[in-house]
């Protein structure tokens, strides 16, 4: 299912995008209409999130209260899809649009049910409510902007699975191939092409394959760490479908809905085998199917 997020501007588009923020954040508290505006609506950013039909599922809000400082708020997903991804797609937009107008920080409040999904979006607990006394009170939380901490999910998994590759797979590093996103149920892995050029100034075929190869590894391995499993993670099998060359920007990506297999089979002390596939561009033309059987080794006592 393909998912979009647009800016709300016409008549039709705005009336939907207030009508979920008071449906999801407002209704059940028995706020009436209108409670679900305030004034900061007129100079903010708005996004809503289409799914596949056009419906819209998810919203937010960004706008800013110094020049260093945006804050992002009225974020909201539809109750049955919740858990899906969808709130880290639109935190990911907005992110992107307090990065480019020069944000130094990004601030959230939270209540404590959403607390747990920001801070795994790498936010940092500034200011701790009372909850004890005001159930409904909200922490405030923070992440400070800078030009390495663009990983919106899991920031600290993904900053140990590079480690990892650059200490046991050297040759990883000497291909430049690094972590550019993980939203949770996308991946997507980017290589430097100077490093990888041949003779046509086109990317080797073995250096596509190994961007490939390590986009899916790492998509099994984050995974793992969201299951709370553990196990060793090997290429057992792959194969390639090249289209055409590559010449510009090389982009490995993967989604969640293209990992097969059960990993719970190591519950039982059983491997597991899991097929992924994987899609590489060329900016945003694909140039080569990947498809990967990797083997979970489950941990010998």
């Amino acid at each position: 299912m393909r998912y979009t997020i647009i800016t709300p501007s016409t008549p039709q588009e705005l009336e939907q995008y207030f009508q979920l923020r008071w449906k999801i954040l407002r209704q059940p508290f028995k706020r009436p209409r209108g409670s679900e505006h305030d004034e900061y609506d007129q100079v903010s950013e708005h996004c809503m999130l289409l799914d596949a039909d056009k419906a819209p599922i998810g919203i937010g809000r960004l706008h800013f209260n110094s020049p260093e400082e945006a804050q992002i708020r009225f974020m909201a997903v539809k109750p049955d899809i919740q858990g899906e991804g969808h709130g880290v797609r639109i935190i990911q937009h907005l992110e992107l649009r307090a990065r480019d107008q020069g944000a130094a920080r990004v601030i959230i409040n939270s209540r404590d049910t959403t607390l747990g999904f920001y801070l795994k979006c790498g936010y940092e607990l500034k200011e701790e409510a009372d909850t004890m006394q005001n159930p409904m009170a909200e922490h405030q939380l923070v992440k400070y902007i800078d030009a390495t901490n663009h990983i919106i999910y899991r920031p600290q998994w993904c900053h140990e699975l590079q480690q990892t590759w650059q200490q046991r797979i050297p040759i990883s590093d000497a291909m430049g191939i690094r972590i550019f996103q993980y939203t949770g149920r996308e991946f997507e892995c980017r290589a430097l092409l100077a490093r990888n050029i041949n003779v046509h100034d086109t990317m080797f075929a073995g250096s596509i394959y190994s961007l490939a190869t390590l986009t899916g590894w790492g998509m099994v391995q984050l995974q793992l760490q969201e299951k709370a499993l553990q196990g060793g993670v090997v290429l057992a099998e792959g194969s390639i479908k090249y289209l055409k060359p590559l010449g510009e920007e090389p982009r490995a990506v993967v989604e969640l809905d293209d990992m097969h297999g059960d990993m719970q089979l190591l519950k039982q002390g059983k491997n597991a085998h899991i097929n992924v596939d994987v899609t590489v561009y060329d900016n945003d033309t694909p140039v080569a199917y990947f498809n990967g059987r990797y083997v979970v080794m489950a941990p010998r006592d």
